[in-house]
């Protein structure tokens, strides 16, 4: 294979809600990934890979500007970006990379911003698409509810299915996410109760089809314009429907035991996410059987996809020269410690995916190995900045490239890695607590052998991963590891100190200004020397 000597493209592919342990390459025995696989070969596949949200709005806009949850402030889904902070395509852009979506961003217009600053139109949309191009964007679609009308309404892929023929007010839900009963009556798929059963809409027309094919449209329309094409499929994620065939090519007894519930856990915070509706319905056994094996099939078909989509990037020449990273935004319970959903720091939901392909020479010293090293969502834009040769804006960007991991040149790599949580939108799980809406955070400081869960207003948790990787036994108040915890929060002061808050002047300028303090030290380009006598 030739390889570039630069890296032209950016292809960043992102599944929604995907754990880590349901892909071959990671372990799993019966759900079998080849094309997912045949990427991990070709690159490197991190094992211990962090989202720094686990749900949708705050991991992507992570994603999309390389900066934890406590910077960018989108604590929650539905909250908007602040308009100064800086994504993706306000990087890439202005080096005349042209920077698209096909599929979910979960971004939100900061419509009380805009009016106040009066800003264009124009600019409008491009802030309220975070930065990026929205070749084909979707979301995901609620079932009739009037408070995404609009979003359906505006949506490509509702437009795309009534012009083949499925019609009705809300197409995507009544084809794509529901199936049909035996008279003909349409069963939603929001209901899990059948999950079993397969979609109205034939597979060549499903979302994750579509996503594709206007990924491949799009990358083989710019010939030798360079581009980042962020590829972020909404599957996974609820509702658990799937299209024929892939509704039936898993079964009850290729469904993996559940991780038990924690024994003798009574952390207030824990036992309230345990009464939520969803984990009390993914507790029960019928309903992880009746739900896992489409969730497996809805990974096969997004693996049977990129199969097609890697075909073509071999076929046109466009392997050879484009960096590729594969992940999800956070994982699933799926009933795993009694949980589901998503809402809690444990690994199936913080733990992700992640894959890095540079077609580059460099990159053959660890083409298709495990880094085992701590790496996290917020370091692919630090990584595509560093592919193709962009300035680092180290003064804003709190990941790290992972290129010299890649090139195998890194010296010393983080030590811990950070997730947060913000349950005040929550508010069964807060009333319970009795907590203010502004006393509801939980973060994760992950070490190389422990995880330490730190909550406002109530004990810290601890787990050894490297003697408990199941997360079952919680040391959080065992006196014999004081000094472990003392150390974690210790991490976690040293992280807060951290955070980049002077975003608006970088460091070669800060450099610049400086040199007029050096005291003592007349330039013959000075105008005014302060304190000279």
């Amino acid at each position: 294979m030739p390889h570039p000597t630069d890296v032209r493209n950016v292809l960043y592919i992102m599944c929604d809600q995907l754990r880590r342990d349901y892909l071959s390459c990671y372990g799993h025995r019966h759900l079998h990934t080849p094309n997912i696989d045949r990427l991990a070969a070709a690159g490197v596949r991190f094992s211990r890979a962090y989202t720094q949200g686990t749900i949708c709005g705050p991991s992507r806009m992570s994603a999309y500007t390389g900066r934890y949850v406590s910077s960018h402030q989108v604590a929650w889904n539905g909250v908007p970006l602040p308009l100064d902070e800086l994504t993706l395509g306000d990087y890439l852009r202005p080096a005349g990379i042209r920077t698209a979506l096909v599929g979910k961003t979960h971004a939100t217009p900061n419509q009380d911003a805009l009016q106040q600053l009066a800003i264009d139109p124009l600019m409008a949309e491009q802030l309220n698409e975070v930065g990026f191009e929205p070749v084909a964007r979707h979301d995901g679609i609620f079932p009739d509810d009037p408070l995404f009308a609009d979003k359906r309404e505006s949506a490509p892929y509702t437009r795309y299915l009534r012009d083949h023929g499925f019609t009705g007010d809300n197409p995507w839900h009544s084809w794509a996410n529901a199936a049909a009963g035996e008279n003909g009556e349409i069963l939603s798929g929001w209901h899990m109760r059948n999950a079993d059963l397969p979609t109205r809409l034939p597979e060549q027309h499903s979302e994750t089809v579509y996503s594709t094919d206007r990924a491949i449209d799009f990358i083989q329309a710019q010939g030798e314009q360079p581009w980042c094409l962020h590829l972020s499929y909404i599957k996974p994620h609820w509702p658990y429907i799937a299209p024929a065939p892939y509704h039936a090519l898993y079964n009850a007894s290729q469904v993996q035991a559940p991780i038990a519930v924690q024994p003798g856990n009574d952390h207030p915070v824990y036992a309230a996410f345990r009464q939520h509706q969803e984990s009390l319905n993914f507790s029960r056994e019928e309903v992880r059987l009746k739900v896992i094996p489409t969730y497996m099939g809805l990974i096969k078909q997004i693996d049977d996809q990129l199969g097609r989509l890697f075909d073509v990037l071999q076929s046109n020449g466009r392997w050879d020269d484009t960096l590729i990273v594969f992940t999800s935004d956070h994982g699933d319970f799926l009933g795993d410690h009694g949980l589901g959903e998503k809402e809690f720091l444990l690994e199936p939901a913080v733990g992700v995916p992640l894959i890095v392909r540079d077609p580059r020479a460099a990159a053959d010293v660890s083409r298709g190995t495990v880094d085992e090293r701590l790496v996290e969502t917020i370091d692919a834009l630090p990584t595509f900045l560093d592919a193709m040769g962009l300035p680092s804006a180290e003064h804003r960007l709190e990941g790290r490239s992972l290129i010299p991991l890649l090139h195998g040149t890194a010296s010393a790599w983080r030590s811990y890695a950070i997730a947060e949580y913000d349950y005040a939108f929550q508010a069964p799980a807060r009333e319970r607590l009795g907590q203010p809406i502004d006393r509801c955070r939980m973060t994760m400081v992950r070490s190389e052998r422990w995880k330490y869960l730190a909550y406002d207003g109530f004990r810290a948790q601890l787990f050894d991963l490297l003697n408990d990787p199941q997360e079952l036994h919680d040391l959080g108040a065992d006196p014999a590891y004081a000094s472990v915890r003392e150390a974690h929060q210790g991490y976690l002061f040293e992280w807060l100190r951290s955070l980049k808050r002077r975003t608006t002047i970088n460091h070669a300028e800060i450099e610049r200004r400086g040199q007029w303090f050096r005291y003592g030290e007349p330039r013959e380009d000075s105008v005014v020397k302060i304190g000279v006598w």
